[in-house]
């Protein structure tokens, strides 16, 4: 299929084209509900755009665990319903849509009782294992297995050898869930959605009652833009209720914040060729592989403090610390951990009775006519939230529409991709690359991975890794910049990349090299790379003040010592 680059150029376009004809779908929010509302509407024809304030992703869809799973915990509390919809996502995700991005991560379930818990955890993860099956989308996972002790130690050998007295090892699916969310959009575009980032919405257009489009600031470039729609979709998260706000109607539901922190550690200091997860007194934790490293999350606190950049403190560290390093023989320590984390999960509150509410995990109101509020969720299940928000939204279009058919629209970067997979040595030849480096772009790009290596080709230079990030290489920056969106530093650095959490210096030491990167594509002078580079510096500053902050309060204040965007 043709794909759409998401450069200067095009985003300015969109901007344009959205101001000058009615959409019949806008779509507010660029995260993953967002974007995959986007790709709903414009794959049933109708004429669609979307909106983010900042960049995508930028908000809960970034900050994740990474983690594209079934909701196995859910079983234990008998919502069965939501348990077979997201195994059936994992599956869809894993096999059609995204197999270049979503793939299969094992994990060790330490058993600590003799007897009844191996076959009460065992009932459990063996119905898990047969609802995926029994809908057709298990393929390609293996099923779980029981171990010893002695079989678990060599699985997992970091562990100690008195947490356990066996373990139980499944399987469930895991993705960079910033670049799943760039490639969602992109896919969006590529259908003919007009998309831009960093383009606020700082009113809705009403007639009457009804709300008939919003008011969008252009963040970047400056100016407004009225945007007319026969629909609008709310689809911002946390942000749900100060959009609604903007509409003088806070909704028929609430959505309050819960905080989850991680922390990344290197590879080498857990040795496991598997990932674990572990019941706390609270939830559960997992220890998820990630590449060169090992993701440790998660915490779940109420929120209450400055959305667009949530904060860790000492104590959020020292909790997942504490609950890792007690099944760990060698314990981890503050000197380990190379990158910290904080999301923000939308929980819905205090549901009404004329709520919508299409399942247990999210809910979609009309609440005046012309807008239309989809929140709640989990990041798995966010293909099954766009429709039923793009099903409301055709209540109020006067045409016919045609039924949802992302089921069987795969992502940009999936066609072709195991094609190029098995002939990665010969493309790898080809490009004058290391196969292992090809390997990395094809699943981070999939077939897309033919448009970097053109940027290569052109310049040779690019071929060669960052000085201060060597798992990336200098043209993946360009690429950021030029096809995916990006528009600045913290957007590649934090996002199109995973720098800011991989390197022990949060990617201070690669900023001056990134920014140079992208400042031909967007037209930076020196003294915009300047800015560029002092504001990624005192974001990581303010980020690290944060975290040697007590608790929440003092984490929050540390944490906005920084500004939220250069300006131009």
């Amino acid at each position: 299929m043709r794909t759409a680059a998401m450069g200067p150029e095009q985003r300015a376009e969109a901007l344009a084209a959205m101001a000058e004809k009615e959409l019949d779908v806008l779509v507010v929010g660029g995260g993953v509900v967002g974007a995959g509302t986007a790709l709903d509407a414009v794959t049933r024809g109708l004429a669609s755009g979307i909106v983010e304030a900042r960049d995508w992703a930028s908000g809960t869809s970034s900050r994740s665990s990474k983690l594209i799973h079934g909701g196995l915990r859910y079983l234990e509390m008998l919502d069965f319903t939501l348990v077979r919809e997201a195994l059936k996502e994992r599956g869809l995700l894993l096999e059609r849509l995204a197999p270049h991005l979503v793939k299969p991560v094992p994990f060790l379930y330490p058993l600590q009782h003799k007897g009844w818990e191996r076959w009460y955890a065992g009932s459990g993860v063996a119905l898990y294992d047969a609802m995926s099956m029994a809908r057709g989308h298990g393929r390609g996972l293996p099923m779980h297995r029981h171990l010893s002790r002695r079989h678990a130690l060599q699985v997992a050998p970091c562990l100690r050898k008195d947490a356990l007295v066996g373990a139980l090892q499944y399987y469930d699916a895991q993705m960079d869930d910033a670049r799943y969310v760039a490639t969602l959009v992109r896919t969006a575009a590529a259908y003919g959605a007009k998309v831009a980032n960093r383009a606020r919405v700082t009113g809705f257009l009403r007639e009457g009652e009804r709300v008939v489009g919003a008011r969008v600031e252009d963040v970047e470039a400056g100016g407004e833009y009225d945007i007319h729609a026969k629909q609008v979709v709310n689809a911002t998260g946390v942000w749900t209720d100060d959009t609604q706000g903007l509409v003088g109607e806070r909704g028929q539901f609430h959505v309050r914040a819960s905080k989850g922190i991680h922390l990344v550690v290197p590879k080498d200091r857990i040795h496991s060729s598997t990932g674990l997860i572990l019941r706390t007194e609270k939830s559960v934790l997992f220890v998820i592989p990630w590449g060169r490293h090992w993701i440790v999350g998660t915490t779940d606190t109420d929120w209450d403090l400055d959305k667009a950049h949530p904060a860790a403190s000492s104590a959020d560290i020292d909790y997942l610390l504490e609950h890792v390093n007690s099944v760990l023989a060698v314990p981890l320590t503050r000197d380990d951990v190379e990158g910290v984390y904080a999301g923000l999960r939308p929980l819905l509150a205090g549901e009404s009775e004329a709520t919508s509410k299409l399942s247990r995990e999210h809910t979609v109101a009309h609440p005046v006519p012309g807008l239309v509020v989809v929140a709640g969720g989990k990041y798995t299940t966010y293909r099954v939230m766009a429709k039923d928000a793009v099903d409301e939204a055709v209540h109020g279009l006067d045409q016919r529409v045609a039924d949802c058919v992302t089921e069987d629209v795969p992502l940009v970067g999936a066609e072709g991709y195991r094609a190029l997979w098995n002939a990665r040595a010969r493309l790898a030849q080809r490009a004058g690359l290391h196969v292992v480096r090809v390997e990395h772009l094809l699943d981070r790009y999939g077939s897309l991975t033919e448009e970097v290596l053109a940027l290569i080709a052109e310049d040779p230079s690019l071929g060669e890794p960052l000085k201060h990030a060597e798992d990336y290489l200098r043209a993946e920056i360009v690429y950021a910049a030029s096809h995916e969106g990006a528009r600045h530093l913290d957007d590649v650095l934090t996002r199109r990349t995973r720098i800011s959490i991989e390197t022990f210096d949060r990617g201070a030491r690669s900023a001056q090299e990134a920014a140079e990167l992208m400042a031909p594509v967007l037209g930076w002078d020196k003294d915009q790379i300047a800015r560029e580079v002092a504001h990624y510096e005192k974001r990581v500053e303010a980020e690290r003040e944060s975290q040697r902050q007590p608790d929440d309060l003092t984490a929050d204040a540390a944490r906005l010592g920084a500004p939220d965007i250069v300006p131009l």
